[in-house]
C-alpha cells in the first residue's frame, strides 16, 4: 500500500487510484485546465469555434474535474495555470514550477553551434533562434515565419536558426498531406543561404544555440509555458517573446526581455532589430533574464521543495507546511499575474 501516489490526471490515469489504494494520499499534478473562453480556445481571431467544440473542451476537463474532487492535494507548474483551475479548488493547490538545471543552461562565450552543411555560429554573431517541439500555431510559428521573412528582407547580414519538427503536439492539425511548415513557406520568400531549419537536436546541441543567440523569438498562445523559453533565459538570451500569458509571469518588458504582440511579424520584427542593433550586446537584460530563473526557477532549489512536499503529503500531513514556503516563493494572493481568471 503506497503512502503517496503522484499523477497527471490530464488523460484519466488517476481516475480509480483512490478506489484501488483508499488509504493513499493523492498528489495530482494539474498542468491544464481547459477553458472554452479566456485561453487558448478562440484565442486565434480567425478562428471559428463551433457549439461541438465547446462541447469537445467541456468533455475533456471530465477527468480533470473528477480527479480534482479526490486529489488531497495539487502541484501547478505557473500562476497561470493555477489560475485556470475551479476556483473552489485552488485553495489546494501549490504553484511550483518543474525547475530548470540552472548550472548546465547557462551562457559559455566560447560556445559554437553549427549547422550541418552550413555556417558555424559564435557569440556576437548577428544570429536570431526560434525553438519550438513542433512547428505549429500554438507556439506562434505563422507568426514567426512572417517575422522571419521581415528581418532577413531588411538584414542582409542576419541569419536564422529554426529548430522543431513539423508533427502537432497542440490544436488542429493542417490538411491531410501537408505539414505546418509547407503551407507559411508559400506564404513567405526566405532565402535558403541564411534560413536554416533544423530537426530537433540533442539537449546539449540546444544549449549551445541558446548561447549563440544574438536574438531569440519565443511566442505561445495563452497556454502552457514551454521549458525551452526558461532554459533559453537561463543560458542568457535576449529574449523577445509574446505579450500572452504566461510569458507575462515572467518576462518584464525591456527588462529581463522584450514583448511584442503575438499576431504582429512587424512588432516581433521590430523588437529583433531593436536587440540586434544594441551596442552592448543587451548585457543587462541578458544577466537580468538569467537571474530571473535563478531566482525563481532553478532546478536545484525548486527540487527541494518537491522532495518536501511529497513527504510530507506521504506523511499525511494535508495540507502540507511547505505550501506556506512554496507561497512565499510564488505568492498567489493578491497576485497581479492571477488577474487572468479571477
Amino acid at each position: 500500500m503506497p503512502d503517496i501516489i503522484v499523477a497527471h490526471p490530464g488523460w484519466g490515469d488517476a481516475l480509480f487510484i483512490k478506489d484501488l489504494f483508499p488509504n493513499a494520499r493523492l498528489l495530482s499534478f494539474l498542468e491544464f485546465y481547459y477553458r472554452a473562453t479566456g485561453a487558448d480556445v478562440g484565442f486565434e481571431p480567425k478562428e471559428s469555434i463551433t457549439p461541438d467544440d465547446l462541447a469537445r473542451v467541456r468533455m475533456k476537463n471530465v477527468t480533470n474535474i473528477l480527479s480534482l474532487d479526490m486529489m488531497d492535494w495539487g502541484l501547478a507548474p505557473t500562476v497561470w495555470q493555477w489560475s485556470l483551475q475551479p476556483p473552489e479548488f485552488r485553495s489546494k493547490i501549490s504553484v511550483l514550477h518543474d525547475g530548470v538545471d540552472t548550472d548546465l543552461c547557462s551562457p559559455d562565450a566560447t560556445a559554437t553551434f553549427t549547422v550541418p552543411n552550413g555556417p558555424t555560429f559564435r557569440p556576437g554573431d548577428k544570429l536570431v533562434t526560434y525553438i519550438a517541439r513542433n512547428f505549429e500555431p500554438y507556439r506562434g510559428f505563422h507568426t514567426f515565419m512572417h517575422t522571419a521573412e521581415i528581418i532577413l528582407r531588411e538584414r542582409p547580414d542576419v541569419h536564422i536558426v529554426a529548430v522543431g519538427a513539423d508533427e502537432v503536439s497542440y490544436g488542429r492539425k493542417p490538411p491531410p498531406g501537408t505539414t505546418y511548415r509547407q503551407m507559411y513557406l508559400k506564404e513567405v520568400r526566405l532565402p535558403k543561404e541564411r534560413m536554416h531549419f533544423m530537426p530537433t537536436v540533442p539537449y546539449e546541441a540546444l544549449i549551445q544555440l541558446f548561447r549563440v543567440s544574438a536574438a531569440h523569438i519565443y511566442l505561445t498562445y495563452p497556454f502552457v509555458l514551454s521549458w525551452s523559453m526558461l532554459e533559453a533565459m537561463a543560458s542568457g538570451v535576449a529574449l523577445v517573446a509574446s505579450d500572452t500569458p504566461p510569458v507575462l509571469e515572467v518576462v518584464e518588458d525591456g527588462k529581463n526581455g522584450l514583448l511584442a504582440d503575438f499576431f504582429g511579424p512587424a512588432d516581433v520584427a521590430r523588437k529583433v532589430g531593436r536587440l540586434l542593433d544594441a551596442a552592448d550586446g543587451n548585457r543587462a537584460m541578458r544577466e537580468a533574464a538569467r537571474r530571473t530563473v535563478v531566482e525563481h526557477y532553478a532546478l536545484k532549489d525548486v527540487l527541494k521543495l518537491h522532495v518536501r512536499l511529497v513527504e510530507e503529503i506521504g506523511a499525511g500531513l494535508v495540507p502540507p507546511p511547505v505550501a506556506a514556503d512554496i507561497l512565499r516563493i510564488n505568492p498567489i494572493d493578491g497576485h497581479e499575474k492571477a488577474r487572468w481568471h479571477g
